[in-house]
């Protein structure tokens, strides 16, 4: 394996402080981009979106819990499955407890394609207690680009076409047997009854707001994934999401 240099505590510490300065300039770039996302117009929905949950039939208002706004996780979960999607379960694995959302008047809920009661089998194998709800037989995910089916409109994924992605090395994201599911983040807002959407984000957009990457991000061996500089710092044990190595945490 390559390691870090092997340094004085002087030569390591200005090192650090050097490394510290990008890091002020990153932290502050991201309070701007922080701010310009805050700062986006925001689109009325305007269907009438009707989603399955543990107590029988919810709207997407019902869905915020009475609270301002709502952030909905799109979780991999295609209706032929019988568990969902190992990375997806990685992500919720890293959802802590949502009081801290709540009492900020934030509600966090995942929301699949599957049929509810593969949702509350899988939930309950998993042990989560995040309110998850089924999007089966509404257009919601083909809606917001999570589940791609040409029969049922173009491919778009993180604003880009089927043809752009191809076009710019990311066509892994947009080939396969159709359908398929691919993961997102979105976000709304509510004004009494009147439901805005004001954010969505995909891909690598999403692994921002888990826990385990970041916490991997400020380590010397990264997050041992082959795309990582510098090279050779993997202990083997790590794993690609997505990847056939990537298991359930009660399967490791």
């Amino acid at each position: 394996m390559s390691l870090p240099q092997v340094v004085s505590r002087d030569e390591w510490l200005a090192a650090r402080q050097e490394l510290l300065v990008k890091e002020k300039a990153a932290t502050k770039a991201r309070d701007e981009l922080n701010a310009d996302r805050r700062r986006l117009p925001m689109v009325e929905i305007d269907k009438d979106y009707v989603f399955e949950g543990p107590d029988g039939k919810a709207s997407l208002l019902d869905i915020f819990e009475g609270r301002p706004q709502l952030v909905v996780y799109h979780f991999m979960f295609d209706p032929a499955w019988d568990a969902g999607c190992k990375s997806c379960s990685s992500f919720l694995d890293d959802i802590g407890h949502l009081t801290h959302l709540n009492v900020r008047g934030t509600t966090f809920a995942a929301i699949s394609r599957a049929p509810i009661d593969k949702i509350t089998k899988f939930k309950a194998r998993m042990g989560w207690n995040v309110p998850w709800y089924s999007s089966y037989g509404s257009d919601f995910n083909y809606d917001f680009n999570v589940t791609h089916d040409e029969s049922v409109k173009p491919i778009v994924y993180n604003y880009r076409s089927k043809q752009a992605h191809i076009n710019s090395g990311t066509g892994y994201y947009v080939q396969g047997d159709q359908p398929f599911e691919l993961p997102g983040m979105s976000t709304f807002l509510r004004d009494g009854d009147r439901v805005f959407h004001t954010y969505s984000s995909y891909g690598r957009g999403v692994e921002l707001l888990t826990s385990t990457t970041a916490i991997l991000d400020i380590t010397a061996l990264g997050r041992q994934e082959d795309w990582e500089e510098p090279k050779g710092r993997s202990t083997g044990l790590g794993v690609q999401a997505g990847s056939p190595e990537m298991k359930y945490r009660d399967e490791y």
